[in-house]
């Protein structure tokens, strides 16, 4: 579950239309402040919206006390088929901070917080408090800001290694954010297609880093590592081998790291990110092997692990 924040005109609906329309074959729920403060028609013609909720106040963090949030996250959460993301787009007045807490509040086994993602509008930049706080920073109309660097050195002096994700018109790659499934070939170009063909041209502006390893890691290691991650970095996800009858299924989004118990033996890992040193996560990941691990090691590694 992914919120999408930022002040007024930063993007967020663009944002969110432009995942619905090319995150094809994944199934999306949206979760509104305000029907009025989102373009549902451009989601109609996206084609892609397979559930939506909407709070019937207009801000997300203001209903914390009364429960409407899960109640509505339960309700995607059950729709079948599964959702693959379901998308919290809070209100241009929304504080950050308070909308990731109120829906870190309202976590439960069918679903779970994976981060927030700010929008920023990079001619206007305005951060507010929700700087620190974010998991990816989307710095929209990057192409018409004047002084580039000097927004970035502004976010990096709140949040050093936070992802910072360049764009215009919002055109962030879904992979990015999500495991887009594989879908079955058109035999014609659908009509949203046809209107969004830039979409066959564009290329993944995100990294990611491949490791794999026979080798035993050290729990303890690969915590701190995943705590203090590498500029940069935004999600991890395959298994981990921490030695005989501990190997997990991790997934990382921004600083949520979940742990499913595993068999079999062998690390396999994907690191995903944008403007990361591939070679400083390369060499990150290796150093997890190279200190044996002590037996109380493993003990951090539980509070993580889900069912």
């Amino acid at each position: 579950m992914l919120a999408v924040a930022g002040f007024l005109g930063a993007g967020k609906t663009t944002l969110l239309n432009h995942l619905l329309r090319n995150g094809r074959g994944a199934r999306i729920g949206v979760l509104v402040n305000d029907f009025g403060s989102v373009n549902i028609d451009a989601m109609l013609v996206a084609g892609q919206v397979d559930a939506m909720a909407s709070l019937s106040n207009g801000c997300i963090c203001c209903v914390a006390e009364d429960g409407e949030v899960a109640e509505m996250l339960g309700k995607l959460a059950a729709v079948r088929p599964a959702l693959d993301l379901i998308v919290v787009e809070a209100s241009g007045v929304a504080e950050p901070p308070a909308v990731a807490r109120t829906i870190m509040t309202a976590d439960s086994a069918d679903f779970h917080y994976a981060g927030l993602v700010l929008v920023v509008n990079g001619c206007e930049p305005q951060f507010g408090h929700g700087l620190p706080v974010a998991d990816l920073v989307v710095l929209n109309r990057a192409g018409e800001t004047t002084d580039f660097d000097d927004v970035v050195a502004r976010i990096r002096a709140q949040n050093p290694r936070v992802p910072v994700q360049p764009t215009d018109f919002a055109r962030i790659d879904p992979t990015l954010l999500i495991d887009v499934p594989e879908r079955a070939p058109q035999a014609q170009l659908s009509f949203d297609e046809l209107l969004h063909d830039e979409h066959d041209h564009e290329h993944p502006v995100y990294q990611a880093v491949e490791y794999t390893t026979d080798d035993v890691l050290n729990p303890r290691r690969l915590l701190a590592l995943l705590r203090d991650r590498p500029e940069g970095l935004y999600r991890a996800k395959g298994f981990v081998d921490f030695g005989k009858g501990h190997r997990y299924l991790l997934q990382l989004v921004g600083g949520s790291l979940r742990l499913q118990k595993r068999r079999g033996t062998g690390t396999q890992l994907v690191c995903i990110g944008t403007g990361m040193d591939t070679d400083e996560v390369r060499a990150a990941l290796h150093a997890c092997t190279t200190e044996p691990a002590d037996e109380n090691a493993i003990l951090g590694v539980h509070k993580y692990v889900v069912q």
